[in-house]
């Protein structure tokens, strides 16, 4: 039989204890967190953007009483223009049918800001585009990536997707729908 002294018995014990109760509290505030997030429903913020003639428009004036689609992009991005294009062809249609409204947010910065007017025209879309020079739109929304979508009812988010595969469109067009109603 291995005698251990009394005094490392004691510590082993207590640190048990210890570590048994830091991973209960950890467990506890993850849980708490977690919760908090999941029902948090996320606001648009009050700010203001330039559109592509310069004029200056109000994200929650934009957004009040209606429900539309923010879409995040910038020029440099093969997926974000590959979106914006699908969207394009039955945008007119969607617009019409279903009162569908896409507002492109280019989040392209100072030194690639002047690749989006060419673009946008060269394009031929018939979206409403601002500029979020300064990422601050983006940031606030805590988006990581492009391309980023969501759908915002009445200056509240209802839905958002990160990333873009062809046909993936369709699903935002019907849950555009969805949250319409």
């Amino acid at each position: 039989m291995l005698y251990l002294p009394q005094y490392y018995l004691f510590n082993r014990n207590k640190k048990y204890k210890t570590n048994t109760i830091m991973r209960k509290n950890a467990l506890f505030l993850f849980v708490l967190f977690v919760g908090f997030t999941a029902f948090a429903q996320k606001t648009i913020p009050n700010l203001t953007l330039k559109n592509l003639q310069g004029k200056s428009v109000s994200l929650t004036e934009l957004s009040k009483d209606k429900t539309l689609v923010f879409s995040f992009w910038a020029t440099w991005c093969g997926p974000c223009v590959n979106e914006l294009d699908a969207i394009a062809e039955q945008y007119e249609d969607l617009q019409d049918e279903k009162g569908f409204e896409l507002i492109a947010v280019s989040v392209d910065d100072s030194r690639t800001k002047a690749r989006v007017k060419p673009l946008v025209n060269g394009k031929d879309w018939d979206y409403q585009v601002l500029l979020d020079t300064n990422q601050e739109f983006k940031r606030k929304m805590n988006i990581s990536t492009v391309p980023f979508v969501m759908i915002v009812k009445n200056g509240k988010i209802v839905y958002s997707h990160s990333g873009y595969t062809p046909g993936s469109e369709e699903e935002l067009v019907e849950k555009f729908v969805e949250f319409k109603k």
